[in-house]
């Protein structure tokens, strides 16, 4: 195999080598006996700095960390699948963006977990679908209603045990990727422009055709092609004799 191909095949398991990551993590912390909860995002403290990188490393027990692992999955597949150009981009602006507005404006309480970097996925990926008009993404942002609509509710602050400014925060980071980044990455096909420059290709060789051919070869042609035209060839001209017969008088 190729090293470009190994560096493709190891972009496109990036979701999983990341799951993984989370769970050795969560599950060293057992074997310790102990807690890095402390090194997640305590908002305005310089202390709290670290949990920017941290935060979506670390989870409060295992049903916080079996909750976040099966939509990371999924749709970090979706995200490498679909938008391979811009998938690392995405996620990492995700990533660091939400970490920081937490640091910047959450409540003064330890945040932690990926959740935040779940909603900025899930909706990069609804939005993005609609915005880029291609039914291949647009089928994505349906069954994302299907599998993840109830998300919307977790950016209300209902429980105040629940970060919900880590998911709104997401959220907001993965709309505005959605617009700033239509650009990049898949793009929608315009038929009407390739239909056009088929017929410029083809008129333009159609007269190269017509240079290159010899006229016996284009009057061959003109039967199948009416664009080439075979070139009027003059008529031979007909010499008559005229002429008056007399006998021969006697």
């Amino acid at each position: 195999m190729k090293p470009g191909k190994h560096l493709i095949l190891l972009k496109e398991l990036f979701p999983f080598t990341f799951v993984v990551l989370i769970w050795l993590i969560h599950l060293t912390q057992g074997f310790l006996e102990t807690s890095w909860a402390h090194y997640s995002v305590l908002p305005r403290t310089i202390h709290g700095l670290i949990g920017i990188i941290a935060t979506p490393l670390l989870h409060a027990d295992f049903t916080h960390l079996m909750g976040n692992t099966v939509p990371l999955l999924i749709l970090g597949v979706l995200l490498w699948q679909n938008y391979k150009e811009i998938a690392g981009k995405v996620f990492w602006l995700i990533y660091f963006t939400n970490g920081i507005l937490l640091w910047l404006f959450a409540r003064d309480s330890f945040h932690l977990g990926a959740s935040g970097v779940v909603y900025g996925l899930a909706f990069f990926l609804f939005f993005s679908g609609f915005i880029r008009k291609i039914p291949r993404l647009t089928m994505i942002s349906f069954l994302l209603i299907f599998l993840y609509g109830s998300m919307v509710w977790g950016i209300f602050p209902f429980d105040p045990t629940v970060s919900w400014e880590g998911h709104l925060y997401g959220a907001l980071v993965g709309i505005i990727l959605a617009f700033v980044l239509r650009k990049q990455g898949p793009q929608p096909v315009n038929f009407w422009k390739d239909e056009e420059e088929l017929e410029d290709l083809d008129s333009h060789l159609i007269e190269e055709e017509k240079a290159l051919l010899t006229p016996e070869q284009i009057a061959s042609l003109s039967v199948d092609n009416p664009e080439i035209q075979t070139p009027k060839q003059e008529e031979p001209k007909v010499i008559q004799i005229n002429y008056d017969y007399k006998p021969k008088n006697d």
